[in-house]
């Protein structure tokens, strides 16, 4: 499957190592691994679970060896970085996601490209969303975003809004719900980071019962996607742990937690 990658400089080395495609295949292969053995202990076949690979800061170039691996979705926080991605990588086959809060003014930018959204949260993005794909004729898969850690730095419906909101979804009939999403707390005690996960399923199984369609549970990342799978996640958002290190200050999911019974890296 190449792409005609182009050679990579010395700060690409440095990030993802000499060979990208190698680096990747490998550790896409043990997140598979994860995955599976999360299914298994849960009791669940594997194919209940979608893998979202998170390209957040991976350049576009370095996206191609990506590509040629196998992944061919990208789910991206921000939708200015979307936007250039896409552009730059226009002659692959690749399904965008945007994952991350969405301001009311972007929306007009994320219904020309995306065919998904993980974090609609506000009656007013669902409406201004509806609107833009009236106009460009398009449908858009949506997870409802909730804050299940109560942290007053995530976005998200307040569990008690959710149920109000799930009624208002009739009136977007271009967005199609698919199921819920959440941010777990940043933990490395995952004594406490599974009630996040507990809490979104039973509200989904509130939900579910106003509508058919909310039965996708978008949770779980690099530092928790297995106990999420184990609580019931249907997708998991998982990105250093097929990427490697974002350098950012928030680089590591949780600074310095590295578990050694499951070899996960931060």
């Amino acid at each position: 499957m190449g792409t005609n990658n182009p050679p990579l400089s010395p700060e690409d080395v440095e990030r993802f190592g000499p060979d990208p495609l190698t680096s990747f295949r490998t550790n896409l292969a043990s997140v598979e691994e994860r995955i599976t053995l999360a299914c298994a202990r849960a009791g669940r076949d594997r194919a209940s679970v979608r893998l979202l690979p998170i390209t957040k800061t991976v350049p576009a170039h370095i996206l191609r060896y990506a590509f040629d691996v196998g992944i061919s979705t990208f789910g991206e926080n921000k939708i200015q970085e979307a936007m250039t991605k896409c552009e730059a990588l226009h002659d692959l086959a690749i399904d965008w996601s945007i994952v991350g809060h969405l301001q009311t003014n972007k929306a007009k930018y994320l219904t020309r490209f995306a065919r998904e959204f993980h974090a609609l949260d506000s009656l007013r993005l669902a409406d201004l969303l509806n609107t833009r794909l009236e106009r460009e004729d398009r449908f858009l898969d949506v997870y409802v975003q909730v804050n299940t850690s109560g942290e007053d730095s995530k976005f998200g419906l307040h569990p008690n809004a959710l149920l109000p909101f799930v009624e208002t979804l009739d009136q977007v009939p271009r967005l199609r719900p698919c199921g819920l999403m959440t941010l777990a707390l940043f933990s490395s005690d995952m004594a406490k980071v599974r009630p996040c996960f507990i809490l979104l399923r039973r509200l989904r199984d509130k939900a579910v019962k106003h509508n058919a369609a909310l039965t996708g549970l978008s949770m779980g990342m690099t530092g928790d996607f297995e106990e999420a799978i184990e609580e019931g996640a249907t997708v998991v958002r998982v990105g250093q742990a097929i990427f490697g290190k974002r350098p950012t200050p928030d680089g590591h999911y949780w600074p310095g937690f590295v578990p050694t019974d499951r070899g996960i890296e931060p």
